[in-house]
């Protein structure tokens, strides 16, 4: 049913990925499913912002990024589980969305913490995720 997966896993937040790590080594080895790693790196935002960094600035947290979620890839994910890593510069909920299309991704898996009184109001990134994606979302607490 499921023959790629996405996981998103923020780098700077390992322990947070715990859980929905696990559901994903889970559902890949039950499907045979090849799963996709993906860390977002937050884009500057603001042109003024991004006109006061250096220039290789976001190529350098780019490539820091990637690093740091293949050391954590090689920490975590089992030997019996095919994966990929892949890092992609934006807004979170949005990357994860352009990644999974491009990917043509089965199905996201994505990690949310207790929702807050803001959560209701402005949506976290795996709400806005689950709203928008056009595959199965499985949002674990």
């Amino acid at each position: 049913m499921f023959k790629t997966l996405l996981l998103a896993v923020d780098v700077n937040a390992p322990e947070g990925a715990a859980r929905s790590a696990e559901a994903a080594f889970s559902m890949a080895r039950a499907e045979g499913a090849t799963l996709h790693l993906l860390n977002v790196v937050p884009d500057t935002g603001m042109a003024i912002v991004g006109a006061s960094m250096a220039a290789d600035s976001m190529k350098n947290a780019l490539a820091a990024a990637k690093s740091e979620l293949e050391r954590w890839a090689k920490a975590n994910v089992p030997d019996d589980v095919s994966h990929h890593v892949h890092v992609a510069e934006g807004t979170v909920y949005d990357q994860i969305i352009r990644t999974s299309r491009t990917l043509d991704i089965d199905a996201i898996i994505v990690g949310a913490h207790r929702p807050e009184l803001k959560d209701y109001l402005i949506g976290p990134n795996a709400a806005r995720v689950a709203r928008h994606a056009t595959q199965s979302v499985f949002v674990v607490r």
